[in-house]
């Protein structure tokens, strides 16, 4: 398989550390996503008020805009304890009823990838979530036999980054169905120095802006970018990052300047040159750039398209005006071939 891009690669272990660090633990420490903070703060609010959990929530959106940080910071303000899985973690029934049967009241129970979960475990959700009641079977056979338990009120947040895909049975079962959108550069700028001021970087506006610039409008990109760059001016500077700093760094770690990584790359190369610009499917977009379908579609395709890179067609997947200018390459003529400018 082909080797990552920076800006998708799996965290180093003291990358996921720092990332923990740099999380908000609070509202007013958020950064973006103001009508979405105000909606929920007004859902918070409602259930102080009535001494009740807040309503089950679901977030949807790209990787790395903030979902998990949203429901941590739900619970905080609720004051409530946060227990976090995933649906690929809940393969069976009895997974659920392990994790569930131990929640207190007002509790809340984050479970990433929700759209992940097996059927059967869905099933066993939906009372869960509606009668706070939790159906199990014991034994197996003849001699098998369903108990019902009672359960504490709770809320539950889940997190999806393809709302599609979640049944339609449990998506009716949220309250509240909220969808995280791409940051803007200004609120990027203010992530990169908050988080430059928790991680001791010295950092100046105009470094925070390039990092911020090619961050793909995604606060988890950001810190990432704002990692390496640290290191770079580390290694190949005085320490200070800059805008100079900042353009060598990115430089050398192939972010250009529209943010995209290697793989993007290799993905607008792979439409134009080995495809004639399109279209192509997803399978075999993916296999030509040594990915995953999935990898591509959830991870990579969002920004190239919301940038204006890529169409989706109902034939496939077609490079637009701005890839060929992007790489360089002069659009063909009908029939003909692409070149180099």
């Amino acid at each position: 398989m082909r080797d990552e891009g920076l800006l998708m690669t799996n965290p180093l272990p003291e990358d996921e550390q720092e990332e923990l660090t740099l999380r908000p633990r609070h509202m007013v420490d958020f950064i973006g996503q103001s009508e979405l903070k105000e909606r929920l703060a007004i859902l918070i609010e409602a259930a102080r008020q009535r001494g009740e959990s807040v309503d089950h929530v679901l977030f949807s959106g790209p990787p790395g805009l903030g979902k998990t940080s949203l429901a941590g910071i739900l619970a905080a303000e609720m004051g409530a304890h946060f227990q976090a899985t995933s649906g690929p973690a809940l393969e069976r029934p009895g997974d659920l009823a392990a994790v569930i049967t131990n929640l207190e009241r007002g509790d809340v129970l984050f479970i990433d990838e929700i759209h992940r979960l097996p059927r059967q475990v869905e099933e066993v959700l939906y009372p869960a979530m509606e009668d706070f009641q939790l159906d199990i079977v014991v034994g197996k056979g003849p001699a098998a036999r369903s108990i019902r338990l009672e359960l504490p009120p709770f809320t539950l947040v889940g997190a999806t980054t393809r709302v599609g895909r979640v049944a339609p049975p449990l998506r009716d079962r949220f309250g509240y169905v909220a969808r995280l959108d791409y940051y803007n550069s200004a609120d990027l700028a203010r992530i990169v120095l908050r988080s430059a001021q928790i991680l001791s970087v010295d950092i100046t506006n105009d470094g925070a802006d390039t990092v911020s610039y090619r961050s793909r409008g995604t606060p988890r990109i950001a810190n990432r970018l704002l990692r390496r760059v640290r290191d770079f001016a580390t290694v190949r500077s005085d320490g200070l990052v800059d805008e100079q700093t900042a353009l060598k760094a990115l430089e050398v770690f192939e972010v250009d300047d529209a943010g995209l990584d290697k793989v993007d790359r290799a993905i607008l190369e792979a439409v134009i040159g080995k495809f004639g610009g399109g279209p192509v499917g997803l399978s075999t977009l993916a296999i030509a750039v040594g990915e995953e379908p999935e990898t591509v579609e959830d991870a990579y395709e969002p920004y190239l398209l919301q940038e204006g890179f890529l169409q989706r067609t109902p034939r496939g997947r077609v490079a637009t005006s701005r890839a060929y200018e992007h790489l360089g390459v002069e659009p063909p003529d009908p029939g003909g071939q692409a070149k180099l400018l």
